[in-house]
């Protein structure tokens, strides 16, 4: 699939023109142009603008299918991954407060001593 051809196709169908796409994202109308044509190629940032202006999900852009794509069936872990609950996430913005405040050879120091930590844990 070509990204700049699947952009124009979408600004098509909604009958919006270049001229629409520029007004509704910032993007100069001849950078619109290059990208439909191929000459550039977007990045994540201005692809998520063109989606906004197009008024569909990103995932559109790389997908036409009516209904959205089923999420893919990961194989579960073995381990929990600790961060994932509001508390823990808390926990982990304090910590990263503290670290900002704290010499890098302490830094360094705290993540070896918790490396021997997990380690240990490991071979229990």
């Amino acid at each position: 699939m070509l990204i700049g051809q699947r952009l124009r196709e979408l600004r098509e169908s909604k009958k919006f023109s270049q001229g629409d796409i520029e007004k509704r994202t910032g993007l100069l109308r001849c950078y619109v142009s290059r990208v439909e044509n191929g000459h550039t190629i977007p990045n994540v940032e201005t692809l998520e603008k063109w989606a906004r202006a197009l008024e569909i999900p990103l995932y559109r852009l790389f997908y036409d299918g009516e209904t959205p794509p089923r999420k893919l069936a990961l194989p579960a872990s073995k381990q929990t991954k600790w961060g994932t609950t509001d508390g823990e996430l808390g926990e982990l913005r304090r910590l990263a407060k503290c670290l900002s405040r704290m010499s890098q050879q302490d830094q360094r120091l705290l993540l070896k001593t918790a490396r021997l930590m997990a380690e240990r844990e490991t071979a229990k």
